[in-house]
């Protein structure tokens, strides 16, 4: 543990001792130690597969340590999200929510239960007694602020974007997405002494991610968390906890502080091995010359001794980060698409009443605007899988579109390789420029062999990424395309489309995507349209808040 001696250890309350742990054949840690005190807030980074999870399960006792101690003081309670969130149905969102706050909860069940018996005209006789035991659970419920309990739960609910109506509804009801955020709101509403928090920004949109930020900020407990939205991150850690190569490093400072740390302990490091290296050539060269002389066999000796104690400097670690660079992309017709007119409703919600918007070539558009908004059904009816009650969408010449939606990662043939699947897509490319195209997605020796069915969502959307790309289109209509993906694969994405010469349309809840890739913002709010020349950062600093359900 980088920065902290061994007696600093006691005021942790969660403290990770000399720990080692493999899994099958992987090594994940080897005497590894970290510890996270109260009120302190840490971010935990680490290529894919390096343990973060499994560092996760330690603390909380699913899984041991081989070697080693994992201690939690006394008394500390816990609250962990994962992505795994299990079976959840057959009660409503915020009991469920309530269900993680302990006693409370059960009596909150036993109240309801209560209610429907009153109301209930067949057990009429028992009135009395029912009456009488709803007069006791409910000032239990009193007692234990129940009430108030139900209200914070409400809070939290609505600020991951959950409207009344779904509060009230089942919970086995909601989609995957939604049912992390109840998972999630269980957990804040629970306010433990130390939440683990494995992805939390992964299903929400920008609104939500905001409120999250602003929530954690101001708790007040210890907060060990991961996560691939680099902005998110920057803003609530204070300390980076980094596993690498089975170690735990500790950083102080944000991951901006972190990243330009690494970088440079690497040149250093660098640097030390590359002078280390010119000596020890050095001392080589003057034993292979002497050896044979007898006058020197002293001296040589000697030196031989001393080259055996001396600690080798290892070169630092080489992360692979691959670049992709386009094909450059046909040049298209100076308009890309032009909607006039358009209505859009669902049954009875309308969504867009006489929409006018176009796209013109090299611009790029990002889509702001809350849940239910219309965002996704834009990018829909552009990319012609959904069509307009009334009014017109046009196509300009010469367009050719690459469409990236949520569902193109189900559209994948399980039983494909994924070798098999570019191979597919591609049957004109060689050999050699598929296993290219595959590495610059992350895909790297036997990865291209995996079957489709086994692959995380990250790899998906990375595979139907190189789909889209490798033949690259001069219109890119993309639905939150980093939602699975991790922070390296991310910056490479930013970097291969800040080169694209062709035009975008998009919907993201990452800032830093954002930031980097769109000059032209539409704002679809309630009151109607807007347009905002500028990219996304103008459009901050004109509005004053960074997403539209948010009036600062």
């Amino acid at each position: 543990m980088a920065g902290a001696t061994i007696s600093g250890f006691y005021a942790h309350m969660i403290r990770l001792e000399n720990i080692s742990k493999q899994n099958g054949n992987q090594l994940l840690f080897i005497e590894a130690s970290a510890g996270l005190q109260k009120g302190e807030k840490i971010g935990l980074v680490g290529p894919n597969g390096a343990g973060k999870t499994t560092l996760f399960r330690m603390i909380t006792g699913q899984e041991q340590p081989d070697e080693g101690l994992v201690a939690v003081d006394r008394g500390v309670t816990i609250g962990y999200f994962s992505q795994d969130v299990g079976e959840m149905s057959g009660r409503g969102v915020v009991a469920e929510v309530m269900d993680g706050a302990g006693p409370v909860s059960a009596v909150a069940a036993e109240l309801r239960e209560l209610e429907a018996a009153m109301a209930d005209p067949a057990r009429a006789d028992d009135m009395d007694e029912i009456i009488e035991r709803y007069g006791e659970v409910q000032g239990r419920f009193e007692e234990l602020d129940g009430y108030a309990l139900e209200g914070r739960a409400r809070e939290v609910l609505a600020g991951l974007s959950f409207s009344q109506e779904m509060m009230d509804g089942d919970v086995g009801a909601l989609s995957g997405g939604w049912k992390m955020r109840v998972a999630l709101a269980r957990i804040l509403l629970m306010r433990p002494d130390a939440m683990l928090l494995d992805e939390p920004s992964n299903h929400l949109d920008l609104e939500s991610l905001i409120w999250l930020e602003d929530f954690l900020k101001g708790y007040e407990g210890g907060l060990l968390m991961t996560s691939h939205d680099r902005e998110f991150m920057n803003r609530i850690v204070t300390r980076i906890v980094e596993i690498d190569g089975g170690g735990l490093t500790t950083y102080s400072g944000d991951y901006e502080f972190y990243e330009q740390q690494r970088a440079l302990n690497e040149k250093q490091q660098q640097a030390q091995f590359e002078r280390q290296q010119a000596m020890l050539a050095k001392e080589i060269k003057f034993i292979e010359r002497f050896k044979a002389r007898a006058s020197h066999a002293a001296q040589v000796q000697s030196r031989v001794k001393k080259l055996d104690k001396i600690e080798r400097v290892e070169p630092p670690k080489r992360r692979q980060t691959v670049l992709f660079e386009f094909p450059p992309a046909p040049r298209s017709g100076e308009d890309v698409v032009t909607l006039k007119g358009v209505h859009k409703g669902y049954g009875v919600r309308g969504i867009y009443e006489g929409l006018d918007f176009q796209v013109r070539r090299r611009e790029r558009w990002c889509v702001m605007g809350v849940n239910g908004a219309g965002k996704s059904t834009l990018l829909k009816l552009v990319a012609g899988s959904t069509e307009p009650d009334q009014g017109s969408v046009a196509i300009g010449g010469s367009v050719k579109m690459g469409y990236f939606a949520q569902h193109a990662m189900e559209l994948l043939d399980g039983e494909r390789t994924v070798f098999q699947s570019l191979e597919d897509a591609f049957p004109q490319a060689g050999q050699g420029s598929i296993r290219n195209l595959a590495g610059c997605f992350g895909f790297s020796g036997d990865d291209v062999e995996k079957r489709c069915r086994v692959l995380s969502g990250g790899e998906k959307a990375r595979l139907v990424m190189a789909l889209m790309l490798y033949d690259p289109p001069n219109f890119l209509v993309l639905d939150e395309p980093t939602n699975h993906l991790d922070m390296a694969t991310k910056e490479m994405l930013i970097t291969a489309l800040s080169q694209y010469e062709g035009a975008m349309l998009f919907v993201s809840h990452d800032r830093h995507f954002l930031a980097a890739l769109s000059n032209r913002v539409l704002e679809l709010t309630p009151e109607g349209v807007h347009q905002y020349g500028g990219g996304y950062t103008e459009y901050v600093a004109r509005t004053g808040h960074e997403a539209p359900g948010l009036h600062e």
